[in-house]
């Protein structure tokens, strides 16, 4: 009987440590990987168009499954079409870990044919990044790195030249457990007196939730009745505080809309619970406290007067019981009513019959998607205006899954996260919110939704621009330049791709296109023309924006839709004790 091969070897740690496939491009180095994926029950290559896609469906895989995910790329340009997607999941903390083949040891050196410095090159986008040179490291090697991303949350990467992995295993594979669970940090007591104590002085207290929150949003609830503090959010702690939420006061950042961000400048005291948020442009940058399972996170955004290390439902649980009952609620009303009026101002050019105008408004758009996806959907976004889309009009309820390329900020993620995600959950509806600039991007992976009859469903909002881009260039004043171009049919791509398809150009289609394409199997595209004038303003811009905006083209920037968030807002006014 033949020896087993370190790919032999290599696949096996894997399918033990309960991965049941890997995203790539097949050929060159990675051949001897692959052979050995075709001859393990358990496991399966899922071939995608490019590796980039491949690092992105790895990515959305570990997001929502918190199990380790897989993906490849073969030696010099195959690997280093990875780093894009690695970025976006090393900066989410998905545990990823991606193979990145190499050229044959004995030429490494030389400036071989496709010779790259893979070591390198991934250091920046992974937690743990190194080459295997001899049969000596497996299965050692590879499962220091599978441990290292699972407890880390983040990207590991081996470099393993293509001819190791032919070569005979020396070492016995034997069997191992991976710690996949992570321990809880329980704040100090110190800590938590402490931020009682300036729960207690203030007056008036806001919250403001990032992902941190996802397992406490009890926790969050009562402790904003017991300060009466309004509930802000970030982009990434929307789906897991803004439903059953009667402080909500809507979202903060470049994105953002509503009273947040006056509440955020206007309280006594500012809490952050679970939050990195990057723009401190958005925040009072004084008067702040901050709680994180992550100690290097604190204070690095803004100055602290308390930070407390510790997880957040675990934190909150032990300082609630020293936390006094505040008996004035008159800031936190206030706050709702700014909120509900923010809101208010804007709704109306969004909703009002805006099922006759053309081009179709993508607000609109959104606003029936979100009426028609399932209650358990899992979204994927691209960058860019879907981003404000979904922000502003996909509901949360706690149990669908909303997940973008929000700190890298990367184009083209939303379809092969769509991927990722679809292989994850085959019974669950998994809906990619594409721009037609990402989708243009990695157009490829239409292929790869085709190959393998993934029932992912494309809402391609096509308004032929770069949305975003041009926001952005008329907030500095310019004129946009470069951010439009000519239409594209990707309905018919779609359907030679062997994708049913549909285009909708008339607003009085949008519910019937999507409402089809939703309760058909397997995969549907909807290229819904949209207008490109559509845009978003942040909740707050400075003076010297206002005039960028003044001398670019004011009359094409609109106050930015908010969907069924009015409805919310409204009901949550009803909350208010009456004299």
């Amino acid at each position: 009987m033949a020896r087993a091969s370190v790919a032999d070897q290599f696949i096996e740690v894997l399918v033990q440590a309960g991965v049941s496939r890997i995203y790539g491009v097949v050929g060159d180095s990675l051949n001897p990987i692959v052979d050995a994926i075709r001859r393990t029950p358990g496991i399966e290559w899922v071939h995608v168009r490019n590796e980039e896609a491949g690092a992105f469906a790895a990515a959305a895989e570990a997001q929502l499954t918190g199990r380790l995910a897989v993906c490849a790329g073969s030696c010099g340009p195959g690997n280093t079409h990875l780093v894009q997607g690695l970025y976006d999941a090393h900066r989410t903390g998905a545990p990823v870990l991606a193979l990145a083949s190499h050229i044959p040891a004995g030429q490494i050196g030389t400036g071989f044919f496709q010779e790259t410095h893979p070591e390198r090159l991934f250091v920046d986008c992974s937690g743990y990044c190194e080459t295997i040179s001899t049969p000596e490291q497996v299965p050692r090697v590879p499962r220091i790195a599978m441990q290292r991303a699972l407890a880390g949350g983040g990207v590991s990467v081996l470099v393993m030249p293509g001819d190791l992995a032919h070569r005979d295993a020396t070492e016995a594979t034997g069997t191992s457990s991976f710690v996949t669970e992570r321990a809880v940090a329980v704040p100090p007591e110190t800590q938590v007196r402490a931020l009682a104590d300036a729960l207690n002085r203030a007056r008036t207290v806001t919250l403001f939730c990032g992902a941190g929150v996802a397992d406490a949003h009890a926790e969050v609830m009562e402790l904003a009745g017991r300060v009466h503090a309004p509930v802000g959010h970030s982009l990434r702690g929307k789906e897991w505080v803004q439903y059953d939420n009667p402080y909500d006061v809507g979202m903060s950042g470049l994105l953002g809309y509503g009273a947040c961000y006056r509440a955020t400048q206007d309280a006594d005291l500012l809490v952050l619970l679970g939050t990195d948020f990057p723009y401190d442009g958005f925040l009072p940058l004084e008067r702040t406290v901050q709680v994180d399972h992550d100690a290097s996170r604190l204070g690095r955004r803004t100055p602290l007067e308390v930070g407390v290390h510790g997880d957040v439902g675990e934190t909150l649980r032990a300082v609630l019981p020293l936390v006094d009952q505040k008996t004035d609620r008159g800031f936190l009303d206030d706050m709702l009513r700014e909120h509900c009026r923010a809101l208010e101002t804007v709704v109306d050019a969004y909703t009002k019959e805006v099922g006759d105008r053309t081009p179709i408004h993508p607000e609109y758009v959104a606003d029936v998607l979100d009426d028609l996806a399932a209650e358990d959907a899992v979204f994927t976004v691209d960058t860019g205006m879907c981003n404000v889309w979904a922000a502003r009009y996909i509901t949360p309820n706690g149990r669908r899954r909303v997940i973008g390329s929000f700190l890298h900020g990367t184009m083209a993620n939303a379809l092969p996260h769509a991927v990722g995600a679809q292989l994850a959950y085959p019974q669950r509806q998994v809906v990619s919110m594409s721009g037609d600039g990402g989708l243009a991007m990695l157009l490829g992976e239409l292929l790869t939704v085709r190959l393998h009859d993934l029932p992912v469903k494309i809402v391609l909002f096509n308004n032929s621009s770069l949305g975003m881009v041009k926001l952005e260039m008329l907030v500095d004043g310019l004129p946009d330049y470069q951010t439009d171009h000519a239409g594209v049919d990707y309905a018919a791509i779609a359907q030679g791709a062997g994708i049913p398809a549909t285009r909708v150009t008339e607003p009085g289609q949008v519910r019937t296109a999507l409402a089809d394409a939703l309760a058909r199997p397997g995969p549907a595209l909807v290229d819904v023309v949209t207008d490109p004038n559509a845009m978003s303003m942040p909740p707050h811009i400075t003076a010297q924006q206002m005039k960028g905006f003044a001398l670019a083209a004011s009359k094409v920037v609109l106050g930015g839709g908010v969907g069924k968030m009015v409805e919310l807002a409204r009901s949550n006014l009803r909350n208010i004790p009456r004299p």
